[in-house]
């Protein structure tokens, strides 16, 4: 197999087309004209919110197929939807010192400024990278390069959607990525054997929780206010549910915290129910992690733990 960097499509802007509204046509083919890469596969060719953990798990697969059979790194093109959690989802599962980079476009190919070309190429040059090795799964996009635990796309159409806390992982300057840190990665999960249905349900003012008493799931996430904390109402509903529920911060940035508050609903009392903090991840990731430890059967609280902190 050749050692050059393989790329898959899932879909998403970069591969839309049409005369009015457009959707998804293109096919990894097309994306890589001109670019000297390795194997290629069309694994599937929808929008980026359409996108199942059943497909994702069929590109690690073919991810993890081509790195063992000599691919010097993987691209993963979808839709910028869901980007944030995608590379998570490769970031938790991915078992290789060659990178896994997932990218995409925020322009489809009919509009002035199309990004999607500059991104890919970007991409693929990150992903052969000696230097980008032992990072994980990595996001490149706008010729920056985010570490996928970090990662969020903060607006819904500009070209630098995507930022990190507390900023890029490195930049592609001159064709190469420049990294401002040392490579560090995390042990990575077990495959799942299935993929539990994990809502994630965010806290509001005047919440009662009663949601929770509706729900048939393996697992749930709760976006709080602050550093943690839900309504009484809803901490009682958190008390009664019979699946794990993991708590993180809606905000946008931060940490849950442990016991610096003790009113009905804080941190410390939903910990003392039994709850799970999501740490530093964003509810978004939490869900992502929640589901992939419990297809694998992990240990929750342990898994949080050490994917919640800072490195």
């Amino acid at each position: 197999m050749s050692s050059q960097v393989a790329v898959a499509s899932l879909g998403g802007t970069i591969t839309m087309t049409g005369s009015g509204a457009v959707s998804p046509t293109l096919g990894a083919g097309d994306l890589v004209r001109g670019l000297e890469v390795g194997e290629i596969a069309t694994l599937a060719t929808v929008p980026g919110a359409s996108l199942t953990f059943t497909t994702l798990l069929e590109a690690f697969d073919w991810a993890d197929e081509q790195v063992s059979g000599g691919a010097a790194g993987v691209v993963v093109v979808q839709g910028t939807d869901t980007l944030e959690e995608t590379a998570y989802f490769f970031d938790c599962l991915w078992p290789h010192d060659e990178p896994v980079v997932v990218t995409g476009a925020m322009r489809h190919p009919g509009l002035p400024g199309a990004d999607g070309p500059a991104n890919l190429t970007a991409a693929v040059a990150v992903a052969a990278a000696p230097n980008s090795r032992g990072r994980g799964a990595l996001l490149v996009l706008n010729d920056e390069v985010h570490a996928a635990r970090w990662v969020r796309k903060t607006h819904s159409s500009l070209p630098n959607a995507f930022e990190s806390f507390p900023g890029p992982l490195g930049l592609v300057v001159e064709g190469s990525p420049r990294y401002f840190h040392p490579a560090h990665r995390l042990t990575a999960l077990p495959r799942p054997l299935d993929a539990p249905a994990v809502p994630l349900i965010e806290a509001t003012v005047d919440d009662d929780g009663s949601i929770l008493d509706w729900l048939d799931v393996g697992g749930t996430v709760v976006a709080a206010t602050g550093v943690g904390h839900v309504s009484a109402g809803m901490a009682e509903a958190i008390s009664r549910a019979r699946f794990p529920v993991v708590v993180a911060t809606r905000t946008g940035a931060g940490t849950t915290f442990r016991d610096t508050y003790g009113f009905v609903g804080s941190e410390s009392d939903l910990i003392q129910r039994g709850a799970v903090m999501a740490g530093w991840l964003c509810p978004r990731k939490a869900r992502v992690l929640l589901r992939l430890a419990l297809g694998a059967m992990a240990p929750i609280e342990d898994v949080f733990a050490v994917r919640g902190g800072v490195f």
